[in-house]
């Protein structure tokens, strides 16, 4: 299957990752800081599983806009999941900090 990203598609898809990248990074951050670094494999499974969780279903719902007769439900859905997908993480490094 094709998926067929816009490029605000695209950008929307970026600024997710940007976001996990950046909590990543803000745990990371915090963990040194506190010299709590114990094992680094639980962060990074974590975030695995995530991209499974909330970037997977970006990509089937870009892949399915291509069969939407309408051209903005399935795509209108996309941008709505991205930005629930921002604002959990924003959420997520404000409470680190």
């Amino acid at each position: 299957m094709a998926v067929a990203l816009t490029y605000w598609m695209e950008v929307a898809l970026w600024v997710a990752l940007g976001a996990m990248a950046v909590d990543f990074l803000a745990g990371l951050f915090q963990s040194l800081k506190g010299n709590t670094i114990s094992s680094l494999n639980e962060p990074v499974l974590g975030y695995l599983k995530d991209i499974v969780y909330y970037v997977l279903p970006l990509l089937m719902l870009a892949g399915f806009s291509t069969m939407d007769e309408t051209e903005w439900i399935v795509k209108a859905a996309y941008f709505v999941g991205a930005a629930a997908v921002v604002i959990k993480y924003l959420k997520d490094i404000r409470a680190k900090f």
